[in-house]
């Protein structure tokens, strides 16, 4: 019988596995020439990787595992979700200057007129499990609309509309508060697509003044000011991905020496 080979990945990938960078950054930093692979300099972003059959370096350090971190961010308007903007945009790292962290990236997204929790982390796998479409968790928005809605529109909104292709709905719509001549609203989403909420409301004729994200399965935004930030709770953790195991976030490690 002939033995399975172990799965290979591309190097750049296991540099953004270790949660020592992103995988683009990755990619720079190898053909820079600043990665070594058994002691010779590899310049192939998609060269292959045996899990634990290679010692890797980069700038000549053993490449070990990053401490995993995980953050809820209170995202403000304005700031785009990205590291870095071709167009010269504040960006959401600005929230975290000087705070003297490692490489961290966003989970999910917030567009830039949105506001609300936005979660990090230099643990992919454990992102990967919360951005799942299927198996990810809800997500609870609190939007301002230029109108009063009726029992119609929310049920309508739960029921969703064809939009570009695509159907979007809510999860669930109720009716927080209402004043004279605009409301707020409750929606669930159990998907993220694209501007989802903005263009779900669109389709019904309905424009949103503030969209802020107050939850995230388990986690919610509570009293984090904005543009400020904490570290998520161990259990926080758990709850957020309770599909993996406790070992299934961590990379294998390379060997070297």
């Amino acid at each position: 019988m002939r033995q399975q080979r172990p799965p290979r990945h591309g190097l750049a990938r296991v540099l953004s596995r270790h949660g020592v960078c992103s995988r683009s950054e990755a990619a720079r930093r190898i053909r820079d020439g600043r990665v070594r692979v058994d002691g010779r300099i590899v310049r192939d972003p998609e060269h292959p990787i045996a899990p634990g059959r290679h010692c890797i370096t980069l700038d000549g350090a053993p490449l070990d595992a990053a401490p995993r971190l995980y953050l809820a961010l209170n995202k403000p308007r304005g700031l785009v979700t990205t590291a870095r903007d071709e167009q010269g945009r504040a960006t959401v790292y600005r929230c975290f200057d000087g705070a003297g962290l490692p490489w961290l990236a966003p989970v999910g997204r917030l567009d830039k007129a949105s506001e609300g929790l936005l979660l990090f982390s230099n643990d992919p796998v454990w992102a990967a499990a919360i951005t799942d479409p299927a198996r990810g968790p809800d997500k609870t928005y609190h939007v301002q609309v230029d109108t009063i809605p009726d029992a119609a529109l929310l049920a309508r909104l739960e029921t969703g509309v064809a939009c570009d292709g695509e159907h979007l709905a809510a999860k669930s719509a109720r009716l927080l508060r209402a004043g004279e001549r605009n409301a707020w609203l409750e929606l669930v989403l159990d998907e993220g697509r694209n501007r989802h909420i903005r263009r779900l409301l669109a389709a019904c004729g309905v424009e949103v003044l503030r969209l802020v994200r107050v939850a995230i399965g388990p986690v919610v935004l509570g009293d984090v000011a904005k543009g400020a930030w904490r570290h998520l709770a161990p259990a926080e953790v758990r709850a957020l991905a309770p599909m993996l195991s406790p070992s299934s976030a961590r990379p294998a490690r390379g060997r070297c020496g």
